[in-house]
């Protein structure tokens, strides 16, 4: 995921290793889902509304490019993570939010508020008893 990402960039960096470091896509299944092996530990009913978890990141990122467009930024970091949590929060399935973060895309340091550079909004809720984790 994104913190392993951050990780892996600032131990190549720190021990000046000669490596290109390409982070790519999270692959998803056609729903958004982030393809994940504990999704096969999804009810048939679970993993149909599982799909909440990306669209709870789509609507942060959502509200985040609203506000850039129309130039009201820097936006509260926590008004992205409340809007995660209140989309998850609609899903009766979703037993429990563990976390919503909003990040600094290079140092996955938590921020107080997302400017033009963006950042990293990460999740991990429980989906009936399975624990779900994503960003975006």
């Amino acid at each position: 995921d994104a913190a392993q990402c951050v990780l892996i960039r600032r131990i190549v960096e720190d021990l000046n290793m000669d490596l290109n470091i390409n982070v790519m896509d999270t692959i998803r299944e056609a729903d958004g889902l982030a393809m994940s092996s504990r999704n096969a530990y999804l009810t048939p009913e679970e993993r149909f509304v599982a799909p909440i978890v990306y669209k709870s990141l789509c609507a942060a990122r959502d509200a985040y490019l609203v506000k850039k467009s129309s130039g009201e930024l820097p936006i509260p970091a926590t008004e992205l993570s409340q809007t995660v949590c209140d989309v998850l929060g609609s899903e009766p399935l979703v037993s429990e939010i563990q976390y919503a973060s909003v990040d600094n895309r290079a140092t996955f340091q938590p921020l107080s508020e997302v400017d033009e550079e963006g950042a990293v909004v990460s999740l991990a809720c429980k989906v009936g008893s399975v624990r779900l984790i994503d960003n975006i």
